[in-house]
C-alpha cells in the first residue's frame, strides 16, 4: 500500500480528516489519544471507492451484506468510554464489519479479539489489517452472542451490533472491573449501555440513543 493511498487526496486528504476531528471535539470527544488515532486512521480504505468522498463525513455508510461502517462520532465515543478505566490488555469486539473500529482499537489496546458472523466481511477486514501491517488483532468467524470464551476474561467487550437484551454469556467473559459497552434494543429504540462487572454483580449505565444493525444469531458464509 502506497503512502498516497494511506494519506488520501481531495476528499480523503488530511485536511478533510482534520475537519472531522474538529466536529468530534465539538460533539464532546475529549480523549486526545482517541482523537489522534481517528485523525490518522484511513477510513477511506474501509469503504467502496465510489463512497470514498464521504469517508470523513460524520455518518454511517453501507459496506454490503446489510451492514454499515459506524459513524465516526460513535466509534470515537465508544472507544473513549472503554478507555476511561485506564490501560487495556485485551478487548473483545463483537461485529468486525469492515474492520474500521477494529483498527482504531488496535492502536489503543494491547490485543483485540474480533468476532464476525459474515465470513466475506471478515475476510476483507483481515486483508486490510495485513495490508496495514496490523499484528495485534485475532479474528474468529462465529456468532457474536457467544463471545470468545477461550480467550477471556476480557478487560472490555465492545459490540457493534444491537441485541434486544444483553447476552449474559458476554458478561461472564469480563474480568472483574471489566466493561461491556453495547447498543441494546429494537431498531429505532436502541440505547448504548455500559455494564461494569463487579465481585457481586454488575452496575449498568445508559449512555445515549444510538442506531446499530441488529445482532443476529448464527453465521453466514
Amino acid at each position: 500500500m502506497t503512502p498516497l493511498q494511506l494519506q488520501g487526496i481531495g476528499m480523503t486528504s488530511q485536511r478533510t480528516r482534520d475537519r472531522l476531528i474538529t466536529r468530534l471535539k465539538e460533539k464532546g470527544i475529549k480523549n486526545q489519544q482517541v482523537l489522534e488515532v481517528m485523525a490518522n486512521t484511513p477510513r477511506h480504505l474501509f469503504i467502496d471507492e465510489a463512497l470514498s468522498h464521504k469517508a470523513y463525513e460524520d455518518t454511517a455508510l453501507p459496506i454490503g451484506y446489510g451492514q454499515t461502517i459506524s459513524q465516526p462520532y460513535t466509534v470515537a465515543k465508544m472507544t473513549e468510554i472503554i478507555l476511561a478505566a485506564g490501560e487495556l490488555d485485551n478487548v473483545l469486539e463483537i461485529g468486525t464489519g469492515c474492520g474500521y473500529q477494529t483498527l482504531v482499537l488496535s492502536q489503543l489496546v494491547r490485543r483485540v479479539y474480533s468476532v464476525e458472523r459474515i465470513e466475506p466481511l471478515q475476510k476483507k477486514a483481515k486483508e486490510r489489517m495485513q495490508l496495514l501491517r496490523v499484528n495485534n488483532v485475532r479474528f474468529q468467524h462465529s456468532d457474536g452472542n457467544w463471545g470468545w470464551p477461550d480467550e477471556g476474561p476480557f478487560d472490555a467487550i465492545l459490540s457493534c451490533a444491537a441485541p434486544e437484551t444483553i447476552p449474559m454469556d458476554l458478561v461472564s467473559q469480563l474480568k472483574i472491573g471489566g466493561r461491556l459497552l453495547m447498543p441494546v434494543g429494537p431498531d429505532g429504540k436502541q440505547m448504548l449501555h455500559l455494564l461494569i462487572r463487579e465481585e457481586d454483580g454488575v452496575t449498568k449505565k445508559i449512555i445515549e440513543p444510538v442506531n446499530f444493525v441488529p445482532m443476529l444469531s448464527g453465521t453466514q458464509k
